[in-house]
């Protein structure tokens, strides 16, 4: 592979990203002691659903660098990185839910942004945030349905 420097520097700064989240944001028992739906996953789910993630994300990001596309596909990556970090922060962390929701709200659409901007120039780029949208989506109406519960 030409660029691994490239895609190994993208992965890293996820990683780096997700980790210094989660360090700051561990759950606690503010969060055992929340109402959550029937449908809200084991939390063993998460770090392996990330993990998955983080490595289609630092790709994403490693490709459309490797491609150039430093405008706006780029600053959407930027975004969704900074969304990203600061969800679990807000909602462990600060025990502030609807925050959170309003973070996920964004961050789902930093991504939708993403995959549009680079669906025809890098549809690789495109397809690696699919999972990841479609993951967000789905914690994002978790998020919502934690916080209707919790009121």
């Amino acid at each position: 592979m030409k660029h691994w420097k490239t895609y190994a520097a993208f992965i890293a700064i996820t990683f780096a990203v997700g980790f210094l989240s989660a360090a700051v944001s561990a759950p606690d028992a503010w969060y055992e002691g929340l109402k959550k739906p029937w449908f809200n996953p084991p939390n063993w789910v998460f770090p392996i659903a990330w993990t998955i993630l983080y490595v289609f994300i630092g790709v994403a990001g490693g490709r459309i660098w490797v491609a150039g596309l430093l405008g706006l596909p780029f600053l959407f990556w930027l975004a969704q990185m900074g969304f990203n970090g600061l969800w679990s922060f807000l909602f462990f962390n600060q025990h502030a839910p609807a925050l959170a929701l309003i973070d996920a709200v964004l961050m789902l659409a930093a991504i939708i942004g993403f995959i549009l901007t680079t669906w025809r120039p890098v549809p690789l780029a495109a397809r690696l945030f699919l999972p990841y949208a479609a993951w967000v989506a789905f914690a994002t109406f978790l998020n919502g349905v934690i916080v209707f519960l919790n009121r």
